[in-house]
């Protein structure tokens, strides 16, 4: 190799190491897919190596796409640094930030509060990902993001966000048509609504294995937004955090305190990502919303 490779250009690797297709790289970079391709050929050309294997289905890193990829990302890191540093946006709060939420967290719990966050602080923005997963930090789908299961490996910073519990609830006219539910029995006579369980963005999200017995799912579904209105509807029961809950008296509690399944929200960041300020001010918000909203999670 006779000259270093531009940063632009790795760039340009790291989008589509990320997204996986060229078409996907254009439009996060806003150029012609073209323009990724040839700057894709003409890195390998100055590394002297084939950094994707290419497909009908995508680009997929070769073992040295792999190799590069952690020293791509640390020069990302010391751009954004530099750039983040030179604009002062180490003490204002200035830019975009995208979040990664679990889809009806985020739009019962976050949106609403995202609100004053971005009226008080006019050169922020947010891009806000309801997604029926988990963000893919890891690839830097999003600076940071609401999950279940904090990354095993890499440099993050990790905080429990909240606990919830997943209650049982039912609508009126599904519980007036079926069998009374007077104790933990009573249930493996009913029908349920449920997470596709073999699509499951956590195994934490696997709670009706706590009921003692193989429920009879009548519908399945990633969305729980989608899973809420099914049920709503009379088509079984669910379980679900009180901030999934329609507060419309469509859905009503069903044994009280007798079951529930509990567990934890946690907030994650990249470590390098994390000392932004701007993404620092959206952490401070969730972390805030969820300490000042307890009934959100758990009803007393």
């Amino acid at each position: 190799m006779t000259t270093l490779p531009e940063w632009t250009d790795l760039r340009y690797f790291l989008e589509l190491a990320r997204s996986g297709t060229l078409s996907g790289t254009s439009r996060r970079l806003s150029v012609e897919h073209t323009t990724v391709a040839r700057r894709i050929d003409r890195l390998e050309e100055q590394l002297g190596a084939t950094l994707f294997d290419r497909s009908r289905e995508g680009y997929q890193l070769t073992e040295m796409g792999q190799a590069l990829l952690p020293h791509a990302e640390a020069m990302e890191s010391a751009v954004t640094a530099a750039q983040d540093e030179l604009t002062g946006a180490q003490i204002s709060v200035r830019g975009i930030v995208r979040l990664g939420v679990p889809e009806i967290f985020g739009s019962r719990i976050v949106a609403p509060a995202l609100v004053e966050l971005l009226q008080a602080h006019q050169d922020l923005s947010v891009d806000l990902l309801l997604l029926p997963r988990f963000a893919n930090l890891a690839n830097r789908e999003a600076d940071l993001g609401v999950m279940l299961d904090p990354p095993s490996t890499g440099r993050y910073m990790v905080t429990r966000l909240a606990s919830f519990r997943m209650y049982i609830y039912g609508a009126p006219s599904y519980l007036a048509q079926h069998p009374p539910i007077k104790e933990h029995a009573d249930l493996i006579k009913h029908d349920f609504v449920d997470y596709v369980q073999d699509r499951l963005a956590s195994s934490g999200l696997n709670y009706m294995g706590e009921l003692g017995f193989t429920p009879h799912r009548r519908m399945c579904c990633t969305s729980l937004a989608a899973q809420c209105e099914a049920a709503a509807l009379g088509l079984g029961l669910i379980l679900a955090p009180p901030y999934a809950v329609p507060n419309d008296g469509r859905l009503v509690r069903v044994l009280e305190s007798k079951f529930y399944a509990e567990r934890s929200f946690c907030l994650v960041a990249p470590t390098d990502l994390y000392r932004l300020q701007r993404v620092r001010v959206v952490w401070n918000l969730l972390r805030d919303v969820a300490e000042k909203n307890p009934a959100l999670f758990i009803i007393p």
